[in-house]
């Protein structure tokens, strides 16, 4: 036995060889015992080091022969005694040989018929389709210590109120290094998504005005250079410390990257250490401090962290509490295997050395958590004045149920899944429910197994909320005729009521957000009439991007809501074709785009489409995915409303925002292909004349409109030759109201005429003006004019506002005023606040738009300097040839029209009037040119000192606009005043 044992062992020895056969026909092996040490695995044809396989044999060897676990190796040659064996050695490998080629041509099919599988996978149009099972379906996978605790417990959120708020306005002032600074603009865009007021200043210069008689201007200051306030000079530094223990002010400061590494390098002036440029991972929080609020502790944000800039914080005071932990990233710095302590990143100073609470971040708002902590330490270091509310509603629209193409409509399936994640979702959002949004002409156009999810969906019809599409899908704007509008509408309706939908929502979106904004008055009104709807939601006001600045507005007692995207569209509904992959998505919800999006707006309302909810069922996974992670990480109290209670509760909010803004659909490439067909760029003014009243602005219209290249709006009926569009309640009519007074066909005319350079204008144009003299002085006037007509050039007409003021009280005078006929002029500007409201107000209209430099600042804060003409009003009654000239080369009229042949001065009215043929003159009418007696002298030196700083000032303003002559009158009265 034990013979054929050990030739056995041979046997299987001799094809060891074979395999390790080299270039050489003769097959050495060499003892281990022979190598040299020094060429150890250096030469695998010489040597062959056998120690790790080997073991003694137990029974020796004395013939020159080492055992090998039983495999017996002469040292110094194979015996040919086993030649045999070699050759059936050899024939087994030659079948090997053959083995292994046909797992080569068996793996060349399998590619084939795998790329053959991949193509039809992804095309879902194969007829193949069918017969591939697809089983993509994410899952959502968020979990966390705190998922199952109620975030709304007050024992889990600190109340940061206190008595010392009410010494410090809710606004926060920032110092930047640059105006452009990256992170100094993702702090601004932090603060404006959360509708904190704030002010940026520039690092390094003189400080801004810190209070406002006994209270403090500013809740927090923030650094974006924390350097910057360590290397103030002392004069500033104290004055700013000063401030901050004065109002218990804090200071949020963070640390900036540099091409410097600091190693322990101790902050200036405090007993505080930095290590700098690290890398970093897993954050987690410190679940004792009284910062959180917002932010939830408990749980860590594994992975690496973003940027290789990390600055970590080492303190030996009490004063400093670690806020938010991290630990090196392993692969830049190995260890032994020993915990590593955790390195602070965020860092509390409660104020123990000077009285100043700070909290110092260690890196900037890249890392999502970072955002969360920065509204938290707001909140804290301003004693609850920039606090946050913690509660957020969430709608989600499912927009187009019964429309999509086949095989991507839902099934059975897909709609219990639906029923199931909504009722989960409503475990952690009481109240929630998904909305859906049909239009009943698509029903039952899909497969047979999809119009059996039509159909379950009407079973269910009660689980759901429910909205109006429109019947056929058709983007409103489309529709020129309001009756085809309501037809269309009472299709979906009469839908409705056969199907058991509920009919009584009061909310609608428009496909595509067509006519919503830019406003398509038809559909407003469509709407009223059918289906009583009195709240919307657009993505699209004031426009789709930034999506931080989208906002609500009220039109014809319809409620519109900002809509929020969740990065799913109506073609994403495989993970594996998202673009960027799952974890482009992954990114969004856990801390990006979409968390931010619930964390920054109390009100939520999502749009989705239907075909998210079948394939993949990629938005079931998105938010049950989101809102799993907000309660992971936030202390948020979420619900949900149907719509029309979402939209009073907005606007309770945002009352400010009830009011629109008109923005030009023709700056906006999307308001542009959904903005209605018979409306045209061309149909806006390409010029105001902005007043002020009492200037002579009747008389320059008049001149204007002699002009054949120039065309003014068609008169109104209550306000004749002016709108009075941006500063009235004719504003809420809407766009559509305003450029009816702009008629295209009032603009053809044969004459050539060019004002700068209007996009899309054809060269036979006449172009468009307004004239509103009451736009001057209104508040509210130059943002509006600036949203929708951004590019127009503004005309003011200025005289001595001790004139103009004058000139009005005997304009209302001789217009039966009451108050004017009672009062006189000198009663009338020396009127007390105690005064009766309607002298006030006549004190008022006399006297505020004098004050010019104000009104024009206001004006430059919207229009650049470029886009204003000053006119001197005394050089347009003296020399209007003159004057007009240099209006039409500020416009870029050409060509110019010679206003000599067309102007003479009349001597019986006292101005010049429009020539019509030798002996005749069109002049303005009776009202106009009025000879008042004159002021009396009380007045005039009343108005002359009320005036002097409003005058000074003027002449300060036009100097720095450059190359603007002071007015005569100007130069008159401030060298009478003096």
């Amino acid at each position: 036995m034990s013979s054929h044992h050990h030739n056995s062992n041979n046997n299987t020895s001799e094809c060891i060889p074979m395999l390790m056969k080299s270039t050489s026909n003769d097959i050495t092996l060499t003892p281990s015992s022979s190598a040299p040490k020094n060429e150890k695995f250096s030469s695998p044809h010489k040597f062959y080091d056998m120690r790790s396989l080997t073991t003694k044999s137990s029974s020796g060897s004395s013939n020159g022969s080492s055992s090998t676990n039983g495999i017996i190796i002469n040292n110094y040659g194979i015996n040919n005694k086993n030649s045999f064996m070699t050759r059936i050695c050899c024939h087994m490998m030659k079948g090997v040989q053959r083995n292994i080629q046909k797992c080569v041509a068996a793996l060349v099919l399998i590619s084939f018929f795998s790329i053959i599988f991949f193509t039809q996978y992804m095309d879902s149009s194969s007829p193949l389709v069918g017969l591939i099972h697809r089983d993509t379906k994410p899952m959502p996978l968020i979990h966390c210590q705190t998922l199952n605790k109620s975030p709304s417990d007050p024992s889990q959120t600190h109340d940061h109120r206190s008595e010392a708020r009410l010494r410090i306005d809710s606004k926060v002032l920032v110092f930047v290094e640059t105006t452009y600074s990256k992170l100094g603009r993702e702090i601004a865009e932090e603060l404006v998504y959360n509708r904190i007021k704030y002010k940026i200043e520039v690092a390094g210069k003189s400080l801004p005005v810190l209070t406002n008689l006994d209270k403090g201007r500013y809740g927090v200051i923030v650094f974006e250079n924390l350097d910057k306030y360590l290397s103030m000079d002392k004069w500033n530094r104290e004055l700013l410390d000063k401030y901050c223990r004065e109002y218990s002010v804090g200071i949020v400061g963070f640390m900036s990257a540099s091409e410097e590494t600091l190693v322990g390098a101790q902050l200036k002036g405090f007993p505080l250490y930095v290590h700098t440029n690290l890398r970093l991972r897993d954050a987690s929080l410190n679940p004792s401090s009284p910062v959180l609020r917002l932010t939830r502790a408990g749980d860590t944000a594994w992975g690496p962290l973003p940027g290789n800039d990390w600055a970590v914080f080492q303190h030996n005071h009490t004063t400093y509490e670690p806020l938010e932990f991290a630990q090196k990233n392993t692969l830049d710095y190995p260890n032994d295997g020993g915990i590593q302590p955790p390195l602070t990143t965020v860092l509390q100073d409660h104020g123990k050395l000077d009285n100043i609470q700070r909290i110092y971040f260690g890196a900037g708002l890249k890392f999502w958590l970072h955002r969360l902590l920065f509204l938290d330490a707001l909140s804290y270091l301003s004693h609850g004045q920039l606090s946050v509310s913690l509660n957020r509603m969430i709608l989600v629209d499912i927009d187009d149920i019964f429309v999509g193409e086949r095989s991507t409509r839902l099934k059975p399936d897909d709609v219990h899944a639906l029923i199931s994640t909504q009722s989960r979702i409503a475990e952690m959002v009481p109240g929630f429910r998904f909305n859906l949004g049909f239009s009943g002409k698509y029903f039952h156009h899909g497969t047979k197994e999809e119009n059996l999810g039509d159909d379950m969906l009407l079973r269910n019809v009660d689980k759901f909320t429910w909205f109006s599409h429109m019947w056929n899908h058709q983007q409103p704007h489309l529709y020129d005729n309001l009756t085809v509008l309501m037809n269309d509408m009472m299709l979906n309706k009469e839908f409705a009521k056969l199907k058991g939908i509920p009919l009584n929502s009061g909310y609608s979106v428009s496909p595509h957000h067509s006519g919503v904004y830019p406003v398509h008055e038809l559909l407003y009104e469509a709407w009223k009439k059918v289906w009583n709807v009195k709240v919307t939601s657009t993505e699209e006001y004031p426009h789709l991007r930034p999506a931080r600045l989208r906002r609500g507005f009220i039109h014809r007692n319809i409620m519109v809501l900002p809509r929020q995207t969740c990065g799913l569209f109506t073609h994403t509904m495989y993970i594996d074709r998202y673009p960027g992959g799952r974890d482009k998505l992954d990114e969004s919800i856990q801390g990006g785009e979409l968390f931010q999006t619930i964390v920054y707006n109390q009100i939520n309302i999502f749009m989705t489409h239907m075909s998210n909810y079948g394939s993949d069922r990629l938005a079931l996974y998105t938010f049950e995915s989101v809102i799993k992670f907000l309660r992971c990480w936030t202390n948020l109290k979420l619900s949900s409303s149907p719509p029309l209670q979402l939209g009073d509760h907005y606007f309770k909010l945002h009352p400010d925002e009830s009011d629109p803004i008109w923005g030009n659909p023709c700056e906006d490439a999307r308001h542009l292909k959904i903005w209605s067909r018979n409306k045209s760029c061309d149909s806006l003014p390409k010029f105001l004349v902005i007043g002020p009243q009492k200037t002579g602005t009747t008389a320059l219209y008049s001149f204007l409109s002699m002009h054949p290249s120039l065309a003014s709006n068609l008169p109104s009926p209550d306000t004749f030759e002016e709108i009075q569009f941006f500063n009235g309640n004719n504003y809420y009519r809407g766009l559509d109201w305003y450029m009816s007074f702009f008629p295209l066909q009032n603009a053809t005319t044969s004459n050539s005429v060019h004002i700068g350079t209007p996009s899309g204008s054809s060269t036979n144009a006449r172009y468009f003006f307004e004239k509103s003299a009451t736009y001057f002085d209104g508040d509210l006037v130059p943002k509006r004019a600036h949203q929708l007509l951004p590019n127009a050039k503004l005309v003011v007409i200025l005289i001595s506002p001790a004139k103009r003021a004058y000139s009005w009280y005997q304009h209302t005078r001789a217009h039966g005023d009451v108050i004017a006929n009672n009062y006189s002029f000198y009663q009338v500007i020396t009127a007390s606040d105690t005064a009766p409201k309607p002298l006030r107000d006549l004190r008022n209209r006399c006297l505020n738009p004098g004050k010019y430099a104000q009104h024009l600042e206001r004006w430059l804060a919207f229009y650049p300097a470029q886009q204003l003409h000053i006119i001197d009003g005394e050089q347009l009654r003296l020399n209007p040839i003159d004057v007009m000239n240099d209006l039409q080369r500020f416009l870029k009229i050409a060509p110019l029209m010679d206003y000599s042949n067309h102007l003479r001065f009349d001597t019986k009215k006292g101005f010049y009037c429009q020539v019509l043929n030798e002996s005749r003159n069109k002049c303005l009418g009776k009202s106009k040119g009025r000879i008042y007696p004159e002021m009396d002298e009380k007045s005039t030196k009343i108005l002359q000192r009320y005036y002097l700083s409003h005058n000074t000032a003027l002449v300060k303003l036009l100097k720095k606009l450059g190359s603007r002559p002071i007015p005569t009158w100007l130069k008159n009265e401030l060298s009478t005043t003096t």
